[in-house]
């Protein structure tokens, strides 16, 4: 099919050196070998240096309320389940106050993806600590240090229904790619946690700090009980040691593939007030 331009004319207003311009390049990357035309791709998002994401990439998007770029996802996904539905957000924006929203989802297993530009902090409010920010670390809003554990997304993915966890690193882009292709060939709710480095407002977990630590997992994904080993690995050795790649996958029935209503034809596709529901209030009365 050839190069597909996912490029728009807006100019990315990021930090120079902030990880989310890899992670843009790679899902380009990614839906270009997957041969996936803009027109069928929607990109949802929430709020926060991430929730720019969909005004980047030349596919449809929607800027949602922030911690909401999943519920907005699965109702795209609902009213066209034959697009290809991506959810863009942040740590704070999917594992704070959209917390809620991505345990629910997780069970579900609706067929998307979820991308996390994951920086263990709040970048565009400058610097306070996230729920992933490590222990110990000093911002703007724990001057005496993080006293609260981390949020471990790889951990909740796996026990939550996620049927693929991943983790990628923005400084690795062609891992990176490479991860992203397989996440959105896969049929069920995959999660790919991206280790993102805030240059202006993460001094710890840096690209230096990450390329001495991540290593390429090579375990059997399919094997539950190995990924929540490594999914704790990273805490367990005081992130010495940070594993990357696929950590879980399983195949199960999709959300939505098991929906009557779609099955034939998807919503958008069916005639308003042509439905029959007089047994259904006559049920329901």
């Amino acid at each position: 099919m050839g190069i597909i331009d996912f490029t728009v004319k807006e100019k990315m207003q990021w930090c120079p050196g902030c990880g989310d311009f890899a992670i843009i390049g790679s899902l380009k990357a990614a839906l270009n070998e997957l041969e996936i035309k803009p027109e069928n791709v929607v990109i949802s998002s929430g709020i926060g240096c991430s929730g720019k994401s969909p005004h980047y990439l030349r596919t449809y998007g929607f800027e949602g309320l922030h911690g909401r770029a999943l519920p907005v996802a699965s109702g795209i996904k609902l009213a066209n389940h034959k697009l290809t539905v991506i959810a863009m957000g942040g740590d704070g924006d999917g594992y704070g106050i959209g917390s809620g929203h991505f345990i629910h989802i997780m069970r579900r297993n609706y067929d998307l993806t979820y991308i996390v530009h994951d920086n263990q902090i709040y970048g565009l409010t400058t610097g306070q600590a996230s729920p992933t920010t490590q222990l110990k670390v000093k911002t703007k809003t724990t001057p005496w240090g993080v006293i609260e554990t981390p949020f471990n997304p790889m951990a909740y993915g796996i026990i939550g229904g996620a049927t693929f966890v991943a983790r990628a690193f923005a400084g690795d882009v062609s891992h990176m790619k490479q991860i992203m292709k397989e996440a959105i060939a896969h049929k069920g709710f995959a999660l790919v946690d991206v280790l993102q480095p805030c240059v202006s407002f993460n001094k710890l977990n840096t690209y230096d700090f990450f390329t001495k630590r991540c290593y390429k997992t090579d375990h059997d994904p399919t094997d539950k009980i190995k990924a929540l080993e490594k999914a704790f690995e990273a805490p367990a050795t005081d992130y010495e040691k940070i594993p990357i790649g696929v950590l879980y996958r399983e195949n199960a029935p999709t959300y939505e593939g098991q929906l009557p209503q779609i099955k034939d034809r998807a919503l958008v596709e069916q005639e308003l007030g042509k439905a029959d529901i007089s047994n259904l209030l006559k049920n329901m009365m």
